[in-house]
């Protein structure tokens, strides 16, 4: 773990996005060439195809840049198969700057990044841009989605009929935790400051698939887990994995005569044909961020950065803006629209900081002392989950 004094000047300056460096050569501006990484299928209607779809919207937007792609990158579906293989390829093939769009994929994209250092590299999330340890040639891009999963816990608090919630994780880790206590936020808020309902009543259990999604034989299967919550009671499901299988389930059991709900993530179309029990969905609208890092990377003006960016909340569903977005779903009651618009607002004025004290990590720990606003490195860096929420808080 970075030092503290240390870490916080590093991300002022990642922030005000004045870290400078020596950029490989300026390319032509025209026939350039980009390639992506995806760790799942491009048409996932999750996680990849929200960068794939990212990927088109560049090449609408910019005349003469051709998007190069590799889906599947994953243990199950390419083994033995490396990082560098693939970047090797796409370089041999033209690509000038090269998105990797997983955490997974750090350690790889670094080695490759060093290897290659007339080729720009994006990887999405990651902090080797923060820390030090990347090479100039490689930034780091996330999008806030905190905001988004505390709408989505806020829906889930506003409909539950039984004031139990489950969340479908993926993997553990300093991510994944943070977006998982972030939906709690949200929920808990929900429940207990427009519902009005003591907070002991409110169940919030993380159940950990161990992947971004489904890997027969090495996961656990998430449709068998989005039906355990069904089955146990809880009635709305909030997913924190790479594709649909909650919302899958929860059609299903709506269709056998059960009231439940889920919430899916990452792509903006995840509620199309689920009208009788999508909330809504928290998105990653990637396009306009990679239309930034490769217009820079096509004219030579590239910076090395480290880059968290939130919504942009005077509108939070605008394609051509903010990376974060959040539709709400057609299950979503009118009340509840109504309730969700007024809380969105008042998180975009600063109106209203989940991440405020006093909050106990589960192990009893301080997390935050009673006023005490999170930094963005307590954040981003999150050791455990919250009190109030049930789950493991690591993979031990």
């Amino acid at each position: 773990m970075i030092k503290k004094t240390l870490l916080g000047t590093l991300m002022v300056l990642a922030l005000s996005m004045t870290i400078l460096t020596a950029p490989p050569q300026p390319v032509g501006a025209s026939d350039f060439s980009f390639g992506l990484l995806l760790v799942g299928p491009y048409n996932d209607r999750g996680w990849s195809q929200a960068h794939f779809d990212a990927g088109h919207y560049v090449e609408a937007k910019l005349p003469g840049v051709k998007m190069l792609y590799i889906d599947k990158m994953n243990p199950a579906d390419r083994p033995g198969v490396t990082i560098p293989q693939l970047v090797d390829d796409l370089v041999g093939k033209g690509a000038k700057l090269i998105i990797a769009n997983s955490d997974d994929m750090k350690d790889g994209i670094r080695e490759a990044a060093k290897q290659h250092p007339d080729t720009y590299f994006l990887h999405i999330s990651g902090d080797d841009a923060l820390t030090g340890k990347g090479p100039n040639n490689l930034s780091n891009l996330m999008g806030r989605m905190e905001y988004g999963k505390m709408l989505a816990g806020f829906t889930a608090a506003l409909t539950t009929k039984t004031g139990k919630i489950g969340y479908l994780g993926p993997l553990i880790n300093e991510e994944t935790r943070r977006l998982a206590a972030a939906a709690y936020l949200g929920a808990r808020y929900g429940w207990e400051q427009v519902r009005r309902q003591p907070a002991a009543d409110l169940k919030f259990k993380v159940t950990w698939i161990g992947f971004w999604f489904n890997i027969p034989g090495v996961t656990s299967d998430p449709t068998q887990v989005a039906q355990n919550f069904f089955d146990s009671g809880y009635d709305v499901v909030l997913s924190g994995i790479d594709t649909t299988e909650a919302l899958v389930v929860a059609r299903q059991k709506h269709q056998g005569g059960k009231p439940v709900w889920a919430v899916p993530y990452d792509f903006k179309g995840a509620c199309e044909g689920a009208d009788q029990v999508c909330l809504g969905v928290p998105y990653y609208n990637w396009g306009p961020s990679y239309l930034q890092f490769i217009t820079a990377a096509r004219s030579g003006n590239w910076k090395q950065q480290w880059l968290w960016l939130g919504p942009d909340w005077s509108d939070i569903n605008n394609e051509d803006r903010g990376p974060i977005g959040f539709l709400p779903g057609p299950a979503l009651s009118a009340e509840a629209r109504t309730a969700l618009k007024q809380f969105t607002a008042e998180l975009g004025a600063g109106k209203v900081n989940l991440f405020q004290g006093p909050l106990d990590y589960q192990d009893g720990s301080s997390y935050l002392k009673a006023g005490e606003v999170a930094s963005d490195q307590q954040i981003w860096y999150m050791q455990q989950l919250l009190k109030g929420m049930e789950g493991p808080s690591s993979a031990k």
